[in-house]
């Protein structure tokens, strides 16, 4: 039984109402992550102080930081640390900066607040790749986003620092792909890739409301309150949403499988083959696991398999093929997040205005993500993902060499780095939920993203620390991660036009497939070749 059989029922389900309902709830979840996100940038930002000495205090002078001020008593002058300022409203009436004194010695908490969020998707990306997997999809999906809702709009009434960090590690672990990966479980070969691009693109919108809600609202209890409320109306498709069938199959739950997909297609209006047909059908996909790899496949590959099994070693570095997917994909979520979160964090660095940053920023997302899905559509994953990552590197490398004051082409260069960045974001969820087995894809998700989600606590100390000591350093880093990532993503294979795989065994298919395709594509390249030079000989020459 070929991994193609359950897209060939999406194929005769065909898109449809069933599969809007699934794209609506990925794109509106996508669409309320920039303002939780990014929260840093308007919740946290610099906010310039002056230290207030107590009025019994005589002063002699203020430090050169507003950080300390010389106290002269009788006798004696000493440098006293301060632990009251004024913060300066006239861009932030308030912020979580100026109500809580995050100045001085507490200037480091305004990156801790940003990493809470980033260590809380750190565990729970991992964590709930795995519960969906083993209890299914839907339910993790509704439970994170109550638990979402409930932290983003709590946070609004906390009088307590180390509250709000609580409730920011919270609101990031249940910040999860899902909704993602199930309109990608149970979209038609053939719109999978338009699907997952735009799917995506909410993200851009959200980050443009996100830069324009706090433009006019400069207080941030109503701002947070403003972004948050959104996210209740995300129960709406969630409540006609079903289980995914694909992981449905697998693990076993056929009755369910087939109740699900007689629902799509009365839904599209579409014809299915009996039911015994497909609980027959149902019954040989499930049989495609990893236990039976050896009853497949006599190749030393498999006898590796089996060997790295008995060893203990976990299902996403099974076999040489598939660690290669899951420690390549890794780094790439690694890179792309570390990228895309500095940039989206650097406005201190590459523009005065955090508003107009912000705004653009999401701007030119947009044709990141429209012009990704004719790209991907005709040059396939690999390529241009690797393309995207090299030319990102490049523009922002290029950054350090131009002088600080000419902003407008140091900013026209940062754009257009966030626009390579943000394709080659978008580009490789798709490739990745191609690349990796239904039976490991959230495990395997969920793992790239614990990767991606740690590139994430390091944008924020790397923009607030080092990048004020060392303006070059951070696009060093960011340009060097870049081109990093483009040299190794050439050493994935195609998936475009390849059937999803829904075990690790039909990685070997699929790879075997791939090399009879391109040995097809040379042998008509040679023959081609062949005929040309013959026509330009004398015929006699040519032997037929």
């Amino acid at each position: 039984m070929d991994a193609s059989d359950f897209d060939d029922i999406l194929v005769r389900l065909g898109m449809g109402r069933w599969n809007l309902v699934y794209i609506i709830a990925a794109a509106y979840s996508c669409f309320l992550t920039p303002p939780q996100f990014l929260s840093g940038v308007y919740m946290v930002p610099h906010v310039d102080y002056m230290c207030l000495v107590p009025e019994n205090e005589t002063t002699v002078e203020l430090s050169p930081d507003s950080c300390s001020y010389l106290r002269n008593s009788s006798d004696t002058e000493e440098w006293v640390p301060c632990t009251q300022w004024s913060f300066n409203s006239s861009l932030f009436t308030s912020s979580i900066t100026s109500e809580f004194g995050l100045a001085c010695d507490r200037d480091y908490q305004r990156a801790n607040y940003q990493a809470a969020y980033m260590f809380g998707t750190l565990l729970g990306q991992y964590i709930g790749g795995y519960l969906a997997d083993r209890y299914g999809r839907k339910i993790v999906v509704v439970v994170t986003h109550v638990l979402m809702s409930i932290t983003a709009i709590g946070m609004v009434f906390l009088n307590s620092f180390i509250t709000i960090l609580i409730f920011r590690f919270i609101n990031g672990a249940v910040y999860l792909l899902m909704p993602f990966i199930l309109s990608m479980e149970v979209c038609p070969p053939k719109y999978r890739a338009t699907v997952g691009v735009l799917a995506g693109m909410p993200w851009a919108f959200g980050t443009i409301f996100w830069g324009a809600a706090a433009y006019f609202v400069r207080d941030w209890r109503y701002l947070q309150l403003t972004v948050s409320l959104p996210s209740l109306l995300i129960f709406i498709p969630l409540y006609f949403m079903d289980e995914s069938p694909r992981w449905l199959i697998v693990e076993g739950h056929h009755t369910k499988a087939l109740k699900v997909l007689k629902k799509a297609s009365r839904w599209n209006r579409a014809t299915l083959p009996s039911d015994e047909d497909l609980l027959k059908l149902f019954k040989d996909i499930e049989n495609q696991t990893v236990s039976n790899i050896s009853k497949q496949n006599e190749e030393s590959h498999d006898q590796e398999a089996k060997k790295s099994k008995s060893c203990g070693r976990p299902k996403l570095f099974s076999t040489t093929q598939i660690s290669i997917i899951t420690t390549i994909l890794c780094w790439s979520f690694f890179t792309v997040s570390l990228v895309f979160d500095g940039l989206n964090l650097s406005g201190d660095i590459y523009s005065a205005d955090p508003f107009l940053y912000i705004i653009l920023g999401g701007l030119v997302e947009v044709p990141g993500y429209t012009l990704s899905v004719p790209i991907i559509e005709r040059f396939g994953r690999k390529i241009p993902t690797a393309g995207n990552y090299f030319f990102c590197g490049v523009v922002i490398l290029v950054v350090i060499i131009i002088p600080t004051h000419i902003t407008w082409l140091v900013m026209t260069l940062v754009l257009l780095g966030k626009l390579f960045i943000t394709a080659a974001y978008q580009i490789i969820y798709v490739y990745s939920t191609e690349l990796f087995p239904t039976e490991v894809r959230s495990q395997g998700m969920g793992l790239a993203c614990v990767c991606q989600q740690a590139g994430s606590v390091l944008s924020p100390y790397i923009t607030t620390y080092i990048g004020p000591l060392c303006p070059w350093v951070p696009s060093v880093l960011f340009g060097g991660a870049s081109l990093l990532s483009g040299i190794t993503t050439l050493k994935l294979g195609e998936t475009l036009n390849i059937p999803l795989p829904d075990t690790v065994a039909d990685l070997v298919n699929i790879s075997r497939r791939r090399r009879e395709k391109q040995d097809e594509v040379t042998f008509r390249q040679d023959e081609v070749t062949s005929d040309i030079m013959c026509q330009t000989e004398l015929k006699s020459d040519c032997d037929f």
